[in-house]
């Protein structure tokens, strides 16, 4: 009882504050400005900050805070979900989504339908586009872009006097010749059972010609012999040993590790690996190259990577909301995102600009991986997706299961999520 009257004069001091404040008139903005939280996934170089800064001095009363979520993109996803299904105004104005996400949180009505109009999208790369859709309406804007990428070691290709594979024939023939002729594993990827073997599986589905889901994630199509092809060339890398059993337990950073100390003739990984490969304290500086994908037959499909901005459907500043990621889609910041952050930008005309060419080689290659690359299945539940792909696929490789019979079970258990 004694808490039932303590609860009814906290009530009655509350109401009178809020009456208080409202009399005074100090109100949310109606004109839907005001200050902002962003939220994303850890940023790993530290260049959000100075951007953020620029924003902040031109515009104080839109202020934006930074909310850094762990680098995990799985735990990143799990706290966006949590603050975005509470009851009430959620912390986040703006999110900074893996471009994966744009359907499900569209779907849930977490975030947005944007304007087309009000954003310059014909001055993106044309594929980022697609990675901010849902049912034909723009949820997000594109903020950064990736594509996988083949880093090799010219050195060792130059004394062996070969190009660099442009077929799987050929990456397997290198992998499994060449390099222990050198002291080195073949060819990795991302093989633990998490987002990037899904990414990974994706690619060697799609360099074949298959697919996985078809329209909007309501038809399963990974039936296919291409698929078997695609799944199938993972698993006989394992298998031979021209793929090392070690890269089943590697995420990007254990990867791109492997690779700057010196272990591997070739990787699999987005450009970051590049430029942290070809620096200073790399075991390899100076001598990596970088190429697209090989596939079956020439340059194979990697799956489009980076990530987009979007506006939580509880944030009271819509306007401010969009005026920044008008900010930060820019292009000058967009150029600043390559050169203090390393992230490839979305917008077209600095994948030709000489001065950024010099100081990024790879760019040419990564704007034609880019412009021939595609989505990860789009997907409402795209995260029940990608979790029965890294666990069917990862029991694959590590030789429970045939290519055949994975695909079998990939298409069963897809299907079942597709119902649901």
């Amino acid at each position: 009882m004694r808490g039932a009257r303590a609860t009814g004069r906290a009530l009655l001091v509350l109401a009178v504050l809020v009456s208080g404040y409202v009399a005074a008139g100090a109100r949310p903005d109606e004109s839907g400005r005001g200050p902002l939280t962003l939220a994303t996934a850890g940023d790993l170089t530290g260049y959000l900050e100075p951007l953020l800064s620029g924003w902040n001095r031109a515009h104080p009363g839109e202020r934006v805070t930074l909310v850094e979520l762990p680098n995990s993109t799985d735990e990143t996803r799990e706290q966006m979900e949590t603050d975005l299904r509470g009851a009430g105004r959620g912390r986040f104005d703006v999110l900074n989504i893996d471009v994966d996400w744009t359907s499900q949180f569209a779907a849930a009505g977490w975030i947005r339908p944007l304007p087309r109009e009000r954003f310059p999208l014909d001055t993106f790369l044309r594929p980022v586009v697609d990675t901010a859709t849902y049912e034909g309406r723009l949820y997000a804007v594109p903020y950064v872009t990736n594509a996988g990428l083949l880093l090799y070691r010219k050195d060792v290709l130059a004394e062996e006097g070969l190009p660099p594979p442009r077929t799987w024939a050929e990456l397997e023939r290198d992998a499994r010749t060449v390099a222990p002729r050198h002291g080195l594993d073949g060819y990795a990827g991302q093989m633990l059972p998490y987002e990037g073997l899904t990414v990974n599986a994706a690619e060697a589905v799609y360099s074949t010609g298959g697919s996985i889901l078809g329209d909007e994630g309501r038809r399963v199509t990974v039936d296919s012999a291409a698929a078997r092809e695609g799944i199938g060339f993972l698993v006989r890398g394992v298998r031979e040993g021209w793929i090392p059993r070690e890269s089943l337990t590697y995420t990007e950073e254990e990867s791109k590790q492997a690779f700057k100390d010196g272990r591997l003739l070739f990787l699999r990984n987005w450009p970051y690996a590049y430029v942290a490969a070809d620096s200073a304290g790399s075991a390899v500086a100076g001598r990596v190259g970088a190429v697209r994908l090989p596939g079956p037959d020439g340059p194979g499909t990697s799956v489009l990577g980076g990530s987009n901005l979007a506006v939580t459907a509880h944030t009271r500043h819509p306007d401010s909301a969009k005026r920044l990621i008008d900010y930060l889609t820019s292009e000058p910041v967009q150029r600043e995102v390559l050169t203090l952050g390393a992230l490839p930008p979305v917008r077209a005309a600095l994948y030709d600009d000489p001065a950024l060419v010099r100081r990024f080689p790879y760019l040419p290659v990564l704007r034609d991986a880019v412009l021939s690359a595609a989505p990860r299945p789009k997907s409402p539940r795209y995260d029940q997706v990608s979790l029965v792909v890294q666990a069917v696929v990862h029991d694959a490789l590590t030789g429970r299961q045939s290519p055949d019979d994975a695909v079998r079970r990939l298409a069963t258990e897809l299907a079942a999520v597709t119902r649901r």
